[in-house]
């Protein structure tokens, strides 16, 4: 038994060890300041494009490493981070809403091998500095939503089918009270509802005056929080894209949460200010017959109501909503040609289209004011300013409705699909309102109820003391290793030092995010994966005890080690496999960078140690092993 090995293992270590040289390799060259920048609303870039950029560039007098472009983006490499940003306010001015512009790091592997796909592994937050935000989202908004839509079409129903009632109204949990004002007519107001409203449940006879009670379905209401939740991830998501923020993270966390991350962002009090806003538009027609009396008495008559301009001037509007922010898929924030003011150009879907042209056709001389809403949520406080603390110790969180009139022109001619709306106070206020009309409404308020901020001296800080840990692991267990093991502990070093190698190529391959809690992944894996080795080396010591030749106790050592490697790898591997399932961001980083590790040492644990040892002392007649 000379410990010969066979030719496949050979090949088998040679091509995952090249391979994954290969893919860890670009992780060495760095990152370049870059910006990427992507057509607006998922536009495809014209061919002509990355010319274009070149030309500004030049004309500008900017100095740039490289240009790339794809379908989807174009990239710009620069050598350091001053050129990066005034490049950025020269590109905005330059092309206009039409693209949108990220700040990012771009790798700065050759060209040879990005087109292999060999890219650096990305970087969490808490390496690489940005913000983290969790939002959570009001789902009790989004049902009295859901319920308020229900009474008005109630309403418009119960009208259509010529059944006359009294009152029909929402209390505050949600049941709807609809007052029949025929007794005879409220049978076939309760099949008529049954039969056009199947998420509402009708009870005839819950009060005794004959009064309907309808609520909604519970199977509705689960529904209607999981559609509220996804429109608003899909709804932040567009808006972060509109801020111009490469890889970002919007994900769902638990059945009310939204978590929000972006990494490199620079101006994180924008970023805030969109994230948290829920702003949209209603279009209404202006009172014209009761405007003026009801200005001076302050009452509105039935079907209208009071608003008031952003100067505090009242205006009366009927309570009909002609459409709303949710016909909008585009809007432009400009300055408007003729008086120079802030403008944003809207342009409708074809639904709101056809009812804008209707209605303006049939209103001109008219006025039809553009109704800007808003929910702010704040923290409610006492006389002194402190914060009231709800039942569970929490602070209370209120929400305050903003509804204001920003503009009511008279309709001189027929409208159609794309219009103009006036009476914005700055340009920059012109383009946040463009950017959320263009992201979509949210379905729901939402409130940052975490906030945490990581600036880049900071991800540098925490990368070296990463790096530092890995090193200072790495150096005390070869010192060991090889005091204690000699030869073998050198080849244990050579299986250990591949082991970090491969881990860093999955993790590029994989494009996986490397966080600091994944760091301590690798710092553990590099004490795990040395342990598969301590466990063959001391079971080859053993066999030498009982007697057996060196080639004889290599071949067993290696052999009865198997079954017990593999039975504790398999453990921590469903250990790691739980924590990515059941734990979140951070938990998750540390899951994937251990489970990886685990998959690898095994390798060079059994497979590449064997194949060195065997090279080392198999092929000849040995009296005695250096372990």
């Amino acid at each position: 038994m000379l410990n010969q090995t066979e030719w496949w293992r050979y090949l088998v270590v040679v091509i995952v060890v090249a391979v994954g040289i290969f893919y860890a390799l670009p992780n060495l060259f760095g990152n370049d300041p870059g910006i990427q920048i992507r057509g607006a609303r998922g536009l495809t870039l014209e061919s002509g494009f990355l010319g274009r950029v070149e030309s500004i560039l030049d004309h500008n007098d900017i100095a740039f490493k490289s240009l790339s472009q794809d379908e989807n983006n174009l990239k710009i490499h620069f050598h350091d981070s001053e050129i990066q940003l005034k490049s950025k306010k020269i590109l905005e001015s330059e092309l206009g809403n039409a693209y949108s512009l990220a700040l990012t790091l771009l790798p700065n592997a050759p060209a040879w091998m990005t087109d292999f796909g060999a890219l650096p592994m990305y970087l969490g937050l808490d390496l690489r500095g940005g913000v983290h935000f969790l939002l959570q989202v009001d789902m009790d908004s989004a049902i009295r939503r859901h319920v308020q839509n229900s009474v008005d079409g109630i309403r418009t129903t119960l009208r259509e089918e010529r059944i006359r009632y009294r009152r029909i109204a929402a209390d505050e949990d949600g049941a709807i009270h609809a007052d029949i004002r025929n007794p005879e007519q409220r049978e076939e107001a309760s099949e008529v509802l049954r039969r056009e409203f199947h998420d509402l449940l009708i009870d005839d006879g819950a009060e005794e005056d004959g009064t309907l009670v309808i609520t909604i379905r519970p199977e509705r209401i689960d529904e209607i929080r999981d559609a509220a939740l996804e429109q608003n991830r899909i709804a932040l998501r567009n808006r972060v894209d509109q801020l111009g923020v490469a890889e970002p993270i919007v994900q769902q966390q638990g059945a009310d949460r939204i978590i929000v991350q972006l990494p490199g962002v620079q101006d994180t009090a924008r970023a805030k200010e969109i994230l948290g806003r829920a702003a949209t538009l209603e279009m209404r027609l202006v009172d014209e017959e009761n405007n003026t009396t009801a200005v001076q008495t302050g009452q509105s008559p039935p079907g209208s109501r009071l608003y008031r301009f952003r100067d505090g001037r009242r205006i009366l509007l009927n309570k009909r909503v002609i459409y709303s922010g949710d016909n909008i898929i585009d809007a432009a924030a400009s300055l408007d040609t003729q008086t120079g003011g802030p403008i944003v150009s809207i342009t409708l879907d074809s639904t709101a289209a056809t009812i804008n042209s209707r209605v303006t056709g049939d209103n001109i001389g008219n006025r039809m004011a553009v109704v800007y809403q808003e929910i702010v949520s704040r923290t409610r406080t006492d006389e002194d300013g402190n914060p009231v603390l709800d039942e569970q110790g929490q602070p209370e969180r209120i929400s305050d409705r903003i509804e204001e009139v920003l503009t009511a022109p008279v309709i001189r001619a027929q409208l159609g699909k794309r219009y103009q709306i006036e009476g914005i106070d700055s340009i920059n206020e012109a383009r946040d309102l463009a950017l959320m009309l263009r992201a979509g409404a949210l379905a729901a308020p939402v409130e940052i109820i975490e906030e945490r901020t990581v600036g880049p001296s900071l991800g540098q800080a925490n990368i070296d003391q990463g790096m530092l840990s890995v090193m200072v692991g790495l150096i005390l267990v070869m010192i060991f290793m090889i005091i204690y093991y000699r030869i073998f502990g050198i080849v244990a070093l050579v299986a250990l030092s591949l082991n970090l190698v491969l881990i860093v190529s999955v993790l590029s391959l994989l494009q996986a995010t490397l966080t600091l809690p994944g760091v301590a992944g690798i710092v553990l894996t590099v004490g795990m994966a040395v342990d598969a080795n301590v466990l063959i080396f001391e079971r080859i010591r053993e066999e030498i005890r009982n007697g057996n030749t060196p080639q004889a106790s290599i071949h067993l050592g290696y052999d009865r080690a198997l079954s017990t490697i593999v039975d504790a790898n398999i453990t921590t591997l469903i250990a790691a496999v739980v924590l990515f399932n059941f734990g979140t961001g951070p938990i998750k980083g540390f899951a994937v960078t251990l489970s990886i590790g685990i998959l690898t040492s095994m390798f060079t644990a059994i497979l590449v140690s064997r194949v060195l040892v065997n090279q080392i002392y198999g092929g000849r007649i040995v009296k005695r092993l250096s372990i």
